[in-house]
């Protein structure tokens, strides 16, 4: 049985349980052993993961299920040139369905990062745009995309390291 508790003099900051991703120093008790015989231990850790169960977490894990999505930063990124008219965001984004991009848009529109104009004309013109909701998160995902750009060869890189086939012989 292993049980995992916050130790009493650790200090740990909502920020740091979602974002750098260490919860600070925890207590672990390792119990094992027999009814006999039994022997518990105490060790001290950093739990290297992100605890997503912690309330502070809630939000995070909320927003990037909506804009982690495989379209969503990619539409954000054409709607924070100007405002679009659906069938040229299809047009622009190339292999997304419509069925993809309706759900998509829908999900932006809820969390308040895309606004929805319909100029009643017939047919209807339909425009999406970003709200300042939508450019403040845009500013974030631009810091995102020069890291990706900056490191992309380093990733590359690694990548091929990794399916590079194994040098170590087996019997």
């Amino acid at each position: 049985m292993v049980q995992v508790a916050p130790n009493k003099g650790a200090a740990v900051s909502k920020r740091s349980h979602c974002i750098a991703g260490k919860l600070g120093p925890y207590l672990v008790r390792l119990q094992y052993g027999t009814r006999r015989h039994f022997q518990a231990t105490e060790v001290s850790l950093t739990i290297p993961h992100i605890l997503t169960e912690h309330p502070a977490c809630w939000p995070v894990r909320d927003l990037l299920s909506t804009i982690g999505s495989k379209w969503a930063i990619l539409l954000i990124g054409l709607l924070q040139e100007r405002p679009k008219r659906f069938s040229e965001l299809k047009r622009e984004v190339g292999d997304i369905t419509q069925k993809s991009l309706t759900s998509v848009l829908r999900e932006l529109e809820k969390d308040g990062i895309v606004d929805r104009m319909v100029t009643p004309t017939i047919p209807p013109r339909v425009d999406y745009r970003l709200t300042p909701l939508g450019h403040s998160l845009w500013k974030a995902l631009e810091a995102l995309s020069s890291w990706a750009i900056e490191n992309h060869p380093a990733v590359s890189e690694a990548r091929r390291r990794y399916n590079a086939p194994s040098t170590v012989k087996v019997k």
